[in-house]
């Protein structure tokens, strides 16, 4: 995954933002994640070619499909040219062919176009239904066609769009295991659009996290969700218990932080004291204290007590939410079978310990998360490139 395929960096003025994206693919999926009217949609748009940049430029393995700036030569290369497979979220089967002529359809002309369609209808588990059409087919299995039908066409890169939102969780799944396999063997570019994390960290080897046209974040996805790079990432990203607090004093031991009033000790970071900062701490780290116990040494800092608002349960685990001396509340996630001893009911005093360890200072404090973040990276990369003349394409 070292040399970068697929290069973006464009800008585009859209109705209600202002689209400007950087990124650098690699042979991988990456999953564009965020709210609904990110850009993440118009960001596929553009690299298949079905929306043209004001500016900027699209590289894929050196070959340039798009290119503007304000000193002519542009180019832009049309849809058809680009050898990119989309797979958008409603499928866009057409209703009058069976699943065979679906993806033969993007094999028009060539030769064996049938059996060429057929052999991928047997990669996805399909060949039983070549017959059907669109409406004598589940979701899944529609799906499924569409996939085939973006790959008929041997593209170098591959764009699904919420592919798979609409599906039951057991096809969804299966469908999300075929799709990495898929992308290794053939060894394609796969960008992944969704807004739901749990399927983020499923399919995907990076995560770019956007808002209001912009990345804000973009990495490894387990780095990415444990070390957010600002308030916003960590926000879009659904982060339990972010709060602002006050440094109080650094050592090389760990930091003094005051949140309303409270005193929590925390690893370790670059900050100085009287630095108003971001944090948060997992539901996960937070730890109810039994009564009468020997407190074991990851429990024995940041200690407060608090009444339980509410609480919930699913299959695995339990959250509550505590309401704390300082006036905030904090939220709670354990798995059912620990602190059975307790009475967990609305009302309930509890004492916690808010482990040392599990409290996350983010790297860009609240005031400044209207700078680019690390997508400034990639453009000013391409800015070195074009002075030096080593530009490809």
């Amino acid at each position: 995954m070292s040399t970068v395929r697929l290069y973006v960096d464009i800008v585009k003025q859209l109705a209600s933002f202002r689209l400007q994206v950087s990124l650098e693919v690699y042979t991988e999926i990456l999953v564009l994640f965020g709210p609904s009217g990110a850009g993440k949609t118009q960001t596929l748009n553009a690299i298949a070619g079905l929306m043209t940049p004001d500016r900027g430029e699209i590289l894929l393995d050196g070959e340039v499909f798009f290119r503007r700036h304000r000193i002519p030569p542009s180019r832009f290369v049309p849809a058809r040219k680009r050898g990119v497979g989309y797979v958008f979220q409603q499928y866009a089967l057409f209703p009058h062919l069976t699943a065979l002529e679906n993806v033969a359809y993007a094999l028009w002309r060539q030769p064996e176009a049938h059996k060429q369609a057929l052999h991928l209808l047997e990669r996805m588990h399909l060949a039983h239904l070549a017959h059907r059409y669109p409406q004598e087919m589940s979701g899944g299995q529609q799906q499924r066609v569409a996939i085939a039908r973006a790959l008929a066409a041997r593209p170098k890169v591959l764009l699904l769009d919420e592919p798979f939102s609409a599906l039951d969780l057991p096809v969804r799944e299966r469908l999300q295991r075929e799709l990495r396999d898929l992308q290794q063997e053939l060894g394609l570019v796969v960008i992944y659009v969704t807004h739901n994390l749990e399927e983020a960290f499923v399919v995907g080897h990076r995560l770019a996290v956007m808002r209001e046209g912009r990345v804000e974040q973009i990495g490894p996805i387990e780095e990415v969700f444990r070390r957010p790079v600002n308030y916003r990432a960590a926000e879009i990203m659904g982060v339990r218990n972010l709060f602002r607090a006050r440094v109080l004093t650094v050592t090389p031991q760990g930091i003094l932080l005051d949140w309303d009033g409270l005193r929590l000790e925390a690893p370790p970071a670059p900050v100085r004291p009287g630095e108003m900062i971001t944090a948060y701490i997992r539901p996960e780290d937070i730890k109810v204290l039994y009564p009468n116990r020997p407190l074991l040494q990851a429990v024995r800092h940041n200690h407060v007590t608090g009444r339980i608002i509410d609480t919930h349960m699913n299959s695995s685990f339990r959250s509550l939410r505590v309401a704390i001396t300082n006036g905030h509340e904090i939220e709670i996630r354990f798995p059912l079978y620990t602190y059975t001893p307790f009475r967990l009911s609305p009302g309930e005093a509890l004492t916690l310990s808010l482990r040392k360890e599990g409290v996350v200072i983010l790297r860009t404090p609240l005031e400044e998360d209207s700078s680019p973040g690390l997508m400034a990276q990639p453009v000013r990369e391409a800015e070195r490139r074009r002075a030096n003349g080593s530009d490809s394409g």
